[in-house]
């Protein structure tokens, strides 16, 4: 009797241990809504790693003293042309990553593949994506062809898929998913043809639609302004229950004539009810505008002191070359100052919108504007630095002119843009006065985000595809490491096992770096 159980026993062992050590087989994959709100050191589990959007790492093993030793501790390579863009997801040791149409599962420590599904390639823009979202033991991705699918965490095997948005009309999406509670919420991609943009809740055991808030109205309203597009990660508030996000330009893009006045709700930050989709407030970044600068840059949730008295901030960098501090309770605008050169507007009004300038809009004898038309950030992460108190961001100071004649018509982009000047640069925004507190020149345009410790670093990377480490007080460079190729995504962080990762990436390989190992 006793072998027999000795027997079953050890059996039992090695089924476990199968199940650890075999590829494709995990033992448990899941967020829940605790892990959402307070996430642990060693998870990754949304796509700014919290709600807030801070990108703000509590982990201190890696340090300004120390990084200089910091080496590769494993690299994996897609074997795709298409740049990672993506932000991993880290749940229960386990990376999940995207491309266009593919998502991997990659081992945390090793680097090692779980598993990889591809989507079958269909229409829709194939030009980058931004990640997964999780909740429970289930992956959401947005392809490109605007389904929503939902796939085991364990395997990869496909539970769901439905349809968000007609890519045979102009709309593709690409964006990581967003869960507050019970809700998969999502956003819209159609910039190139005169669409209305939304956000929709959807249900995550069935893929049924909870609610839709319109951006622009729908289509077939009289006279209606098309656009607001919504292809980036928001972010959410749960003590106030309210989730941020920014919304596109307006269509025709860069001709106003046929969308006169301000253009709601284009190029804003919107609060809305998670629950019931009710708009709550807004604030307008760029009204009427006609350079292609969307609002969809992160807005990122601070609490904190400002000009002596406590606030519920909401900040962002936006593509039209402003910095907005809101009191994100209300949407009342506290501050709003340029982080670069600007000189498209004639001032800023009483909610602090910054006042178009109508000389400066795109005519058939060419517009010099500053920024260009990728603006002064885009899609790359900032971080708050709660450590300095300082908002850092990968920005783009430049120049383009801009054109628009008859001939372009009213439809999609109407005219013309060419970039005449531009740089990169990495800044420390003294969120109290809008001043820089440091710059870091970064050469060519890059698109790597921002990520900050409370070990003094900032990691980024530069325009020749270098990896960055530098001090978050001055800007100083403490450590660089070469990729090989462009970098598109923003670094993340995470503890397994005592030992602090930093996961970067640059055209389709995943890097991660560690201090060496203790002897």
């Amino acid at each position: 009797m006793n072998s027999l159980r000795t027997g079953f026993l050890l059996a039992v062992s090695i089924l476990i241990l199968m199940a650890i050590t075999l590829p494709g087989t995990l033992l448990a994959q899941g967020v829940d809504a605790q892990t959402l709100l307070h996430p642990p050191a060693d998870s990754w589990p949304g796509y700014h790693g919290d709600y807030s959007g801070r990108r703000h790492s509590s982990l201190t093993q890696i340090t300004p003293q120390n990084v200089k030793n910091m080496g590769l501790a494993w690299a994996f390579q897609t074997d795709q042309t298409a740049p990672i863009k993506s932000s991993p997801l880290l749940v229960d040791g386990i990376l999940y990553f995207t491309v266009p149409d593919n998502i991997w599962a990659v081992d945390a420590r090793s680097g090692h593949q779980i598993w990889h599904y591809t989507y079958p390639r269909g229409q829709g823009e194939h030009i980058g994506h931004r990640g997964v979202a999780m909740y429970k033991g289930y992956l959401f991705f947005l392809s490109p062809d605007a389904h929503l699918l939902s796939l085991n965490g364990k395997d990869g095997t496909v539970r769901w898929k439905v349809q968000v948005a007609d890519v045979t009309k102009g709309y593709w999406t690409s964006m990581a998913p967003l869960i507050v509670g019970n809700r998969v919420l999502v956003g819209v991609s159609g910039d190139f043809d005169n669409l209305s943009g939304y956000i929709r809740s959807i249900d995550p055991e069935t893929g049924a639609t909870q609610w839709q808030w319109n951006s622009t109205p729908p289509a077939g309203t009289p006279d209606q302004t098309t656009g607001g597009m919504t292809w980036m990660t928001g972010t959410y508030d749960p003590d106030l229950n309210l989730v941020y996000w920014g919304t596109g330009n307006p269509t025709p893009v860069l001709k106003g004539s046929t969308r006169p006045g301000d253009d709601l709700y284009t190029c804003a930050i919107v609060a809305l009810n998670p629950d019931t989709g009710k708009l709550v407030w807004a604030f307008q970044v760029s009204p009427h505008d006609t350079h292609d600068w969307d609002a969809v840059e992160t807005p990122v949730l601070v609490d904190g002191d400002f000009h002596g008295e406590p606030k519920k901030m909401l900040m962002q960098t936006s593509r039209n070359g402003y910095f907005f501090v809101l009191d994100r309770t209300n949407g009342k605008n506290l501050l709003t100052a340029p982080f670069g050169p600007v000189n498209w507007m004639l001032g800023v009004d009483k909610q602090g919108r910054p006042i178009p300038n109508p000389a400066k809009e795109p005519a058939p004898d060419g517009r010099l504007i500053a920024p260009d038309e990728g603006g002064l950030t885009n899609y790359r992460s900032p971080s708050f630095d709660t450590r300095n108190g300082l908002f850092i961001v990968d920005a783009h100071p430049s120049y383009s002119i801009y054109f628009a004649k008859p001939a372009d018509g009213v439809y999609g982009w109407a005219g013309a843009d060419y970039g005449v000047w531009g740089k990169g640069v990495i800044e420390a925004i003294d969120y109290q006065t809008g001043k820089i507190h440091w710059r870091h020149e970064i050469g060519p345009e890059s698109g790597a985000g921002v990520l900050t410790t409370d070990s003094g670093l900032t990691f980024t990377g530069d325009g020749h595809g270098n990896f960055l480490a530098l001090d978050s007080s001055d800007g100083k460079t403490l450590w660089h490491a070469g990729s090989g190729s462009q970098i598109h995504s923003s670094p993340i962080t995470y503890e397994l096992d005592g030992r602090q990762y930093l996961v970067t990436s640059s055209g389709g390989v995943l890097f991660a770096w560690a201090l060496p190992q203790a002897e």
